[in-house]
């Protein structure tokens, strides 16, 4: 890749650094900041959270510009790191960055969570996203499209289809060019496979001219595998107990909701027998002012002051709201926060529920490390060699995500199983049928 450093913006923490951990695994120094106003001089590759899934969307695109402009550099290439299933304000903050950077080219696809787009539809696992529990909870109604959500903040856009990522290379990359030469604001790309997205990756790693890719993390880490590093992935079996230190407590905190996240903590619970609390949403709605509140914040600062490993979520009631989830996940943080410092490792899930906790902490930066499996990050804070923290977005990973991170923390093995299974059973490495059957094949091809 043609370049010296990569700015990556996300609109949350854990995407920022499932996003950015392919890069750290190909040699490069990479680091996570929580704030658009902190120099990071020594970092090759610098993923920056704005937080901004929940913002109104003018305010999204402001911030976003904030960090393009706080970190960009000539030699800078930009990556907009979106969610792959489309949450949060990700087509009005690339609206915004169209102007300074060029042409957005969009692939949202992560065959190996099970994320795949054809004719410019995302699919989760095969299923339409409109179909999904995520899209329904979070949007109820709207169009998935990806040319539809851009054209309405304003873009144009092309579609780049499949055929056209397995055809001649050299005609891919003209293709490309010529788009980006002729004005066009946004491309939207098909992908079915890792091999698609590689594809993606070899034709535009080396394009001139004014361009940033938006993606999730399954276009990040092809890009990683074509930038020419030579270092190895780091060994996830490889002496862990130097990099994690084994007198403090473990947490697991858990602010998603998602069935994938119940399926995960389900298998943690069975195979690690470690104590569960659930937290009553009414109780985080009120914070300090619920008469239950002293009686919390002291059961798991017993708990976890006696260095005994805790997995924390946040309950469910008929009166949820979405929308109320970052204030839900900023007080579960000051519930935890006065015992934070008995903490040796932290796995939290939910980019909300792991920004509030470390902001709550004080931590402002990470460094990357390694990854436990696609979407599962590790990493260290900055200054703080003795802790170590997974990070993983809500609605990712196989249903031993979980359980994976807590053994990798832990150092153990799971004897019933012959060992930890850190794959994930959705990756995909033979095309998809999804677009030969999808109701979208009436779309213009390139």
């Amino acid at each position: 890749m043609s370049m010296t450093r990569l700015l990556i913006v996300a609109d949350d923490l854990s995407g920022a650094a499932d996003c950015a951990i392919a890069f750290a695994a190909a040699g490069l120094r990479t680091a996570v900041s929580l704030t658009t106003a902190q120099a990071m001089p020594h970092a090759e590759v610098i993923a920056v959270d704005t937080d901004t899934r929940r913002m109104s969307p003018a305010d999204a695109a402001r911030c976003t510009g904030a960090a393009l402009q706080m970190y960009g550099a000539p030699a800078c290439r930009l990556y907009k790191k979106i969610d792959s299933t489309l949450r949060g304000n990700w087509a009005t903050e690339v609206a915004g960055l169209q102007p300074l950077a060029g042409l957005a080219i969009v692939a949202p696809a992560y065959p190996a969570t099970g994320r795949t787009v054809c004719d410019g539809g995302v699919f989760v696992r095969g299923v339409p996203l409109e179909e999904t529990e995520t899209w329904q909870l979070e949007h109820a109604e709207g169009s998935a499209d990806l040319a539809t959500m851009l054209e309405s903040a304003g873009l144009t856009t092309a579609p780049l289809t499949v055929a056209a990522l397995r055809g001649d290379r050299q005609a891919l990359r003209e293709t490309i060019g010529a788009m980006m030469r002729g004005g066009m604001q946004a491309l939207v790309v098909d992908a079915q496979t890792d091999a698609d997205l590689r594809a993606l990756a070899e034709a535009t790693a080396s394009l001139d001219g004014p361009f940033f890719w938006v993606g999730s993390g399954g276009l990040a880490r092809e890009l990683a595998l074509v930038s020419g590093q030579s270092a190895p992935a780091p060994d996830q079996n490889a002496a862990p107990s130097q990099m994690h230190r084994q007198d403090g407590a473990v947490l697991i905190l858990v602010g998603s909701l998602s069935a994938v996240s119940e399926q995960q903590c389900a298998m943690l619970r069975e195979r690690a027998g470690i104590a569960e609390f659930v937290v009553p949403p009414a109780l985080l709605r009120d914070g300090e002012r619920h008469p239950e509140w002293p009686a919390w914040q002291a059961r798991v600062a017993a708990h976890l002051g006696e260095r005994t490993d805790l997995l924390l979520r946040i309950g469910r009631d008929e009166a949820f709201n979405p929308a109320e989830g970052a204030h839900l996940s900023k007080v579960l943080a000051a519930l935890v926060a006065p015992s934070f410092a008995h903490l040796s490792g932290l796995i939290a899930t939910g980019g909300e529920t792991a920004r509030a906790m470390l902001s709550a902490a004080g931590i402002a930066s990470l460094q990357l490390l390694s990854e436990i499996e696609p979407g599962v990050a590790v990493a260290r804070p900055h200054g703080r060699e003795h802790l170590t923290i997974v990070t993983k977005a809500g609605a990712f990973g196989s249903a031993h995500a979980l359980y994976g991170a807590y053994l990798h923390l832990r150092s153990a093995t799971d004897s019933a199983r012959g060992g930890p299974e850190l794959s994930s059973p959705a990756a995909t490495s033979a095309p998809s049928t999804a677009c030969s059957t999808s109701p979208r094949n009436s779309a213009k091809t390139l």
